[in-house]
């Protein structure tokens, strides 16, 4: 997450599904290269005390925007251009994130999608988009495990 938030310039990340705050750590750790801002959304009050607590004890608490609700409604608050769009919610709303924010993911930005290769039945029509659609290039890490889609948006 680091490492491809600071290959992109990433300044502006959206990530869906906060968890524990783990991987927002990491993409805000490349922001001391990018000087960005994350911007999270956890449905599950527990999780996003947790994650709060997590961000600030990494000292990170300063450059994230933790938004607790549902992701599905509250992404449509969203204007501003997306360098990294993170997914790791419900899989079968994958599609309907994709829908809301692709046309906010600038060109030369990314879409990552967690768990692609064990939970692939739920988001079966992202999938299908994300690697048929014209203007997108997706290749998949870590099949043999949890598996990463990683997207490309060329126009």
């Amino acid at each position: 997450m680091r490492l491809l938030t600071e290959a992109v310039g990433a300044r502006r990340v959206i990530e869906i599904g906060t968890s524990n705050g783990y991987s927002g750590i990491w993409i805000c750790l490349a922001f001391r290269n990018t000087g960005g801002r994350l911007i999270t959304y956890e449905i599950d009050s527990d999780r996003a005390k947790l994650a709060r607590k997590n961000f600030k004890r990494a000292g990170v608490d300063e450059i994230v925007t933790l938004v607790e609700g549902d992701a599905h409604e509250e992404v449509t608050k969203l204007k501003d251009p997306i360098d990294i769009l993170f997914l790791d919610a419900d899989k079968q709303g994958y599609m309907d994130y994709l829908q809301k924010l692709l046309p906010l993911v600038r060109s030369g930005g990314l879409i990552l999608a967690h768990n692609t290769s064990n939970v692939r039945a739920p988001m079966q029509d992202y999938l299908e988009v994300v690697t048929t659609k014209p203007g997108l290039e997706t290749i998949f890490l870590h099949e043999q495990d949890q598996g990463m889609g990683v997207t490309l948006k060329k126009l």
